[in-house]
């Protein structure tokens, strides 16, 4: 006999948060497997999931039943929740019948979370009548009001419910909610609830509240439940479900659950059956936008063009009023009129409240429109953009202009966007965070109750970031993991972790994106609050196909940087440039981006980038363009920038397939760089319209063969019937597949080109200022803060260390260097540095003495507190009162004591104990109360500084044995681009930066390997140690080992890369060592050589020394010292050489 029908209709998945452990796709294709017609999704209180079931199962060909499972208040969504005071919450299960119903409850569920919000999304039963509408009810679960009443024996109370439901909703609409889940509680409810239907004739309906797909899955949603309360597993008392079947039932099982009530089961056949909704998706509901004079956007439109026509071009240049009309026409008749004014509005209004603004982002830079508005500020005709790589009418879609923003004045613009349009038209959007696979076992270790440092020892193991394998992988694939996974004390742990993993862990705002509609979002989109943010319920992508106006507003940190760059030249008294009028052909601009110093210099500051900058050798704006489209893993793999290099060097010759190639490559040396130079070509040879090709464009990057060769065959026709032969025309098409496939957004390119350009010159004519500036806004990264520290000590820029007499903050130019900013101290914050400094203010003020226990007293202990003065002291701002740091934080308890007893005494109204003291009696003297016999020495000093500030500032741990260090490497880090690639190379160094990998294919699948950076006094080097070589000395690869590293120089890489082979500590490369001593001498140092004689001499052994002697012609030759000079090889002897000779002029060698 067939299974009878059946539907569920009180379905959980993932979004509803740490509670359901369905995923979507395996709930769909799990009911389409067992022959079911329809799926309801009913998540706790929200519709994250909505879009997505409804796209799975339309994909699948059931019917999607989009619903909600309510919390709804006992008394008001208005008061606070209190189950005391009878303002507790109940469920309830919601099922959006038509669109009128799905509009309804799409109100709810935004409702729930703007106004009722308090620990759960809450509406009431007032919000409930006025949107009960196209919504069919179903009484709900164990948790809802009427199972409550049932289960409390208060039958009457129930079916009046019921009949209060029934008549809000309709008679057809409303069912009794029949579960049978094995709960003694449940089978009271039903036994009340068959009595109430008997006498009320309202319809019972079959649900099992599905928590997990599969019945062995309930253990997972146990463990999910608790990482949700923060409980552990075994807790007497804590939350859980007493069920274990809330799994997906088959038709079957259903059948069998409830042969008793088989209308029960009808019933959800006729609940679905009820169902008429078809979500609507590419109708546009774009804002109209209404000018400030009430006139028309239209009109407005035009008038902004022609003044922007007329003050860029003139209004009798033909080029760029084809171009104008061409692009009017297209906007209007795709109905994006009010998008553009919209965008131009924002920008203006920023730039009208010195909000700095980029010159553009993404394909919008190609449109004529864009630039005559002041959207972007790069001019098309003059850079070859096209307007159909933004907007093609032959293949309709939403615009899309991203703009950047200062990351501080971001808000503003988001706060005048609302302003605007109206709070209720706007939107920021949602996002999900998921439990990845280190933090799903810390979590599944904490409810299990696996001892940390075991959870922690197994999370740091896995392998993570991008490319990384999934857990259920890694656990398959990495020997170490296999090996945890065989003991029986780990075995759930990594079972239930690889269950859970990936499932929606809470959710979050998207950093950049905004939604604006022409009405109420929450007509369209049910909307959720996370934390202040209104954010829309659904993600961008399904905002977007729904046809709602999506904007990113980035906020870009170097447009910060720039403007904090410009206020430094004023603060000092300088010129600052008008950066939008910079001629582009600055000579001191290109010489630094030649030299490669392009630290800091937006977009050029990678390794790799400045290598290429350095073969390149930029020296105009176009280059610059190309520089960034050339960066990316196609051209630089594919030989594509090797090529640009040698033909701009005239090193390969420049060659034109075609002549018609010429105009449109000219500016790349006959290279394919950019999307627009593919279109160009098939538009100027193979006649294909823009937007043909602009469909070509695409094409090529979904690279579908059967789509390729169809334009392959349009391709060589159109060329050929130009006069172009079918074998030059093939080898072009074959170009255009090798290298355009690779090709690069030109319009992006040449904008994000201009920022780049502006920090350069920048850094080339004002240095101290910008360097400040970038310093400040990466405040919240050491390792960045310490490149840009080196950076600019290599330029002669000292960085001032941080100083409570003087520090800001941020970093601000001093003299002729640069001050360090307390914001970069590890353990301040913005307002404890404001509180310091308030007190450093009034101290001053009263011309007392800027002591620890002077700023203690004065400043405010609730906004600085003791982890705040221990950061400070540790990065050495207190250095200036002549102190070792490890005596001032010796002293920090009684000045933090004293300075809480003169607030108290400031709080009580109380003055100066000294002012009451007898008259004729002086105040003993009691100094600045710092014992300088507490003091630290070197390596403790360091060892907090670097605690706080993340590096070594005012001094290095390999320092003391500088010499040693130099003597035991080959070259020092600097050198090392010097060196040929395979070179043998030995260096010294302290080991940070330090990461395992798993190797995930090959012969070494499955081993494990590391990278770190080996850090000498000038600089640091990255190092790969592969799997045999990681298992010969993994036990000396730790965070902060000094170490001597031996391997081969990969130098054509990036960056130079040390492949080591060998590693060990100073002391075993020392013993292992079998040569002698080599001192560097120039015919300058004939004087120093008695005095070299006599250092040698103090130091006997058994090692031969030689002189390395440079005659003045140039010559080297190498001499032993002698027979009864030989010395034994200490960091003494390197020290004492490297003071009389120099650091770098003794090393080793092996005879």
């Amino acid at each position: 006999m067939a299974d009878p029908d059946f539907v569920h209709l009180h379905v959980h998945s993932e979004y509803s948060l740490l509670d359901g452990a369905n995923r979507i796709p395996a709930l769909v294709e799990a009911c389409v497997a067992d022959g079911q017609n329809a799926l309801a999704l009913t998540d706790h209180g929200n519709m994250f999931g909505i879009v997505q079931l409804y796209r799975e199962a339309t994909r699948a060909g059931i019917k999607p039943l989009l619903g909600c499972e309510m919390y709804v208040a006992r008394q008001s969504r208005h008061l606070p929740h209190s189950k005391a005071k009878g303002n507790g919450y109940n469920h309830l299960t919601l099922l959006a019948r038509n669109e009128e119903g799905f509009s309804n409850l799409k109100k709810l569920a935004s409702a729930a979370y703007l106004e009722g919000l308090h620990f759960r999304p809450r509406i009431d039963r007032e919000l409930l009548s006025e949107h009960a509408a196209g919504i069919s009810c179903l009484s709900g679960c164990l948790s809802s009001e009427f199972s409550q009443l049932c289960g409390m024996g208060k039958e009457a109370e129930a079916e009046a419910l019921a009949m209060s439901l029934r008549d809000m909703f309709g008679p057809d609409h409303f069912w009794l909610e029949l579960q049978r889940n094995g709960i003694e509680l449940q089978d009271k409810v039903n036994e009340a609830m068959v009595r109430i239907h008997g006498r009320t004739g309202i319809p019972m309906v079959a649900t099992n509240d599905v928590h997990y797909l599969r019945r062995e899955d309930c253990e997972a949603q146990d463990v999910l439940l608790c990482i949700n309360t923060q409980a552990k597993r075994d807790d007497p008392g804590r939350f859980k479900f007493d069920a274990t079947t809330l799994f997906l039932t088959s038709r079957a099982e259903m059948a069998e659950m409830f042969r008793d009530l088989p209308d029960a089961l009808k019933a959800t056949v006729d609940v679905a059956e009820q169902v008429d909704l078809e979500m609507k998706f590419g109708e546009y509901h774009l804002p109209v936008f209404v000018p400030d004079d009430g006139g028309g956007a239209d009109a407005l439109f035009d008038s902004l063009l022609e003044e922007g026509l007329g003050r860029t071009y003139g209004r009798d240049h033909s080029e760029a009023r084809e171009r104008l009309d061409y692009e009017k026409r297209v906007i209007r008749e795709l109905g994006f009129v009010s998008y553009f004014l919209i965008v131009w509005d924002l920008i203006r209004w920023a730039r009208d409240h010195d909000i700095p603004v980029g010159p553009g982002r993404g394909s919008a830079a190609g449109s004529i429109v864009a630039y005559l508005l002041d959207i972007t500020r790069v001019c098309p005709l003059r850079y070859g953009l096209l307007f159909e790589r933004f907007l093609n009418s032959a293949r309709v879609s939403m615009p899309d202009i991203d703009i950047d923003f200062c990351k501080t004045g971001r808000e503003r613009v988001l706060q005048y966007t609302r302003e605007r349009y109206g709070a209720e038209n706007v939107a920021q959007i949602v996002t999900f965070g998921t439990m990845k696979s280190r933090t799903v076992v810390r979590d599944v270790g904490r409810v299990l109750e696996v001892p940390l440092k075991d959870v922690d020892r197994i999370a740091k193991r896995i392998p993570q970031g991008p490319g990384a394998p999934n857990l259920a992988e890694a656990l398959t694939s990495d020997p170490e993991l296999k090996e945890l996974r065989r003991q029986p004390e780990y075995s759930e742990l990594f079972a239930l972790s690889a269950t859970l993993e990936g499932i929606t862990r809470h959710i979050s705002t998207h950093a950049a994106g905004v939604v604006i509609a022409d009405r109420p979002i929450a007509e369209y989109v049910p909307l959720a609050k996370n934390g202040d943010d209104v954010t829309t319920q659904w993600q961008a992508p399904e905002l977007e196909d729904l046809g709602l106006l999506k904007m990113d507003y980035l906020g870009l940190r170097t447009l910060t940087i720039i403007d904090g760059a410009l206020e430094n030249i004023k603060r000092r008294g300088g010129d600052a440039p008008e950066l939008e009028g910079l001629p582009l052909d600055d000579e001191a601009t290109y010489a630094l981006l030649m030299s490669g110093e392009t630290q800091g210099v937006f977009q050029l500051e990678s390794d790799g980038m400045r290598k290429l900058i350095t073969r390149l050798k930029p020296d105009c704006f176009e280059d610059l363009i190309a520089i960034l489209a050339l960066y990316r893993p196609g051209p630089l793999e594919s030989g594509m920038a090797d090529m640009f290099c040698r033909r701009k060097h005239g090193e390969e010759p420049i060659e034109y397939p075609h002549p018609s190639m010429e105009p449109i490559l000219e500016d790349t040396y006959g290279c394919i760089v950019y999307q627009e130079q593919v279109m160009l070509i098939s538009n100027h040879l193979a006649d294909f319209s823009l937007n043909e090709a602009d469909n070509l464009r695409k094409a090529m990057g979904k690279k579908k063969p059967e789509i390729m060769e169809r334009f392959s065959a349009t391709f060589l026709a159109g060329a050929q019937k130009n006069g172009c032969e079918r074998a030059v025309a093939q080898d072009i098409w074959d170009n255009i597949v090798k290298f355009g496939g690779y090709g690069f957004n030109k319009s992006h390119s040449t904008a994000y080109a201009l920022i780049s350009y502006q920090t350069a010159h920048l850094k080339a004519h004002h240095r101290p200022e910008f360097m400040a500036a970038n310093l400040t806004c990466e405040m919240g990264d050491s390792g960045k803060v310490k490149l840009l520290c080196d950076d600019a000590r290599r330029s002669g820029i000292a960085i001032l260390p941080p100083t409570v007499w003087g520090s800001a903050w941020g970093f601000k130019t001093e003299g002729s260097g640069i001050r360090f900013g307390l914001g970069a101290v590890k353990g301040t914050g913005s307002k404890a540095v404001a509180a310091l400094e308030e007190a450093r203010t009034a101290v001053l003020g009263e011309e007392l003495p800027l002591t620890l226990h002077e700023l203690c007293r004065q400043a405010d202990p609730a906004a600085v507190g003791r982890v705040t003065w221990e950061a400070l002291i540790k990065a050495g701002a207190f250095d200036e009162g002549g102190h070792n740091r490890g005596a001032v934080l010796h002293a920090l308890g009684a000045a933090m004591a004293d300075g809480a007893r003169a607030a108290a005494d400031r709080r009580a109204g109380q003055g100066d104990l000294f002012a009451a003291a007898p008259a004729g009696e002086v105040p003993e003297e009691v100094g600045d109360g710092i014992d300088d016999h507490q003091a630290w020495n070197n390596a403790d000093t360091l060892r907090a500084e670097y605690e706080v500030l993340g590096f070594y500032l005012s001094g290095h741990p390999l320092e003391e044995r500088a010499g040693l260090m130099g003597m035991l490497s080959t070259v020092p880090t600097n050198r090392l681009e010097e060196l040929s690639d395979g070179a043998a190379v030995s260096l010294a160094g302290l080991i940070v930066g330090l990461s395992q990998l798993l190797v995930k294919s090959g012969k070494m699948a499955g081993r494990k390997m590391a990278r770190f950076r080996l850090e000498d006094l000038h600089g640091a080097v990255n190092v790969v140690c592969f799997p045999r070589t990681f298992e010969e000395c993994a036990g000396g690869l730790e965070e902060g080992a000094v170490v001597v590293a031996h391997g081969k120089l990969e130098a054509d890489g990036e960056e130079p890369t040390l492949i080591l082979s060998e590693m060990m500590t100073v002391e075993e490369a020392l013993g292992h060592f079998e040569g002698g001593v080599v001192l560097s001498l120039s015919p300058e140092d004939a004087s120093l050589l008695p005095r070299i004689r006599e250092v040698l001499c103090e130091h006997p052994g058994k090692r031969p020394v030689f002189l390395q002697v440079t005659g003045t012609d140039g010559s080297v030759r190498r001499v032993r010292a002698g027979g009864d000079c030989t010395v034994a090889i200490t960091a003494e002897l390197a020290g004492e050489v490297g003071e009389l000779l120099g650091r770098g002029r003794i090393k080793l060698a092996r005879i």
